[in-house]
């Protein structure tokens, strides 16, 4: 009689699940296998396009495992749901842990989300000379969470991406050339024409200089002690730091020569 009820339990356990659950089975495994394949190709799509938009590698395989690790999962939630697994309770936990970690780590978050448009939109590369909030250097490497600087005396800057990727930027390296200003004061009294007459002369032969734009003197402002005179020139961006360094050399000792005062603030002490 035991025998009979168990055999029986059992064909009814046979009818009611298994059978009933089979298809819902093979469906969800067929749907698994097929989301798999169409994921795999995805992922490969995506890694094309930014290959062919000459995204940095780092960034492509960040981005990739992202993509793949996130519809692997959706599609696991999927399947499950498909066989009959109630995900309510497991989607809600997973969402209270993903907003408890996103408020921990909100600033890191932020230097992520920076160094990805820094990546993507590529304001700067690396060998670009930038400045930003009174920070200036070479871009040396341009990492996820930040971007370091090479300053002209060697100093390392480590800068938050969300720092260069949502503030005003300034990208010396954009264009090739650059203007260089040689700011010079002559004494009340000197000819600002002969001045003028010494400064383009010295900018038409100095060999970094471009002949177009043409280089110009300007008045820059009339000082309590100098008339402020200034000498724009054009020229590469390799060539600025040498020729800003030596154009004032030569402007300096070009005024010495022909005579030219440069004034400077003096203290007299008188005792009475």
């Amino acid at each position: 009689m035991k025998i009979e009820s168990l055999l029986a339990g059992l064909q009814q356990f046979i009818t009611d699940v298994v059978f009933k659950n089979v298809p819902k089975l093979i469906l969800a495994l067929v749907v698994l296998w097929i989301g798999l394949k169409l994921i795999k190709v995805l992922v490969k799509g995506i890694k094309k396009i930014m290959k062919r938009r000459s995204v940095d590698e780092s960034l492509q395989d960040f981005l990739c495992s992202l993509v793949d690790i996130a519809l692997k999962v959706l599609l696991i939630i999927t399947v499950m749901g498909m066989i009959g697994i109630q995900m309510t309770s497991f989607i809600a936990v997973i969402g209270a842990a993903g907003l408890a970690v996103g408020m921990a780590l909100q600033g890191t978050l932020q230097n992520f989300a920076g160094g990805v448009i820094i990546l993507l939109m590529r304001p700067y590369r690396v060998g670009d000379y930038i400045e930003q909030g009174g920070i200036a250097g070479t871009v040396s490497h341009i990492q996820i969470f930040n971007t370091t600087l090479t300053t002209p005396d060697n100093k390392i800057i480590i800068v938050p991406n969300t720092e260069l990727a949502t503030k005003t930027l300034i990208n010396y390296s954009t264009s090739e050339t650059r203007r260089v200003d040689i700011k010079v004061g002559i004494a009340y009294g000197e000819s600002i024409e002969n001045a003028r007459d010494i400064m383009l002369e010295i900018a038409k032969k100095y060999p970094a200089v471009l002949a177009d734009p043409a280089a110009m003197v300007c008045v820059a402002n009339l000082g309590e002690s100098a008339i402020n005179l200034e000498l724009r020139v054009w020229v590469k961006q390799e060539h600025y730091w040498d020729t800003l360094s030596e154009l004032h050399q030569i402007v300096y000792e070009k005024f010495q020569t022909k005579g030219i005062k440069i004034p400077h603030n003096q203290m007299y002490v008188r005792k009475d």
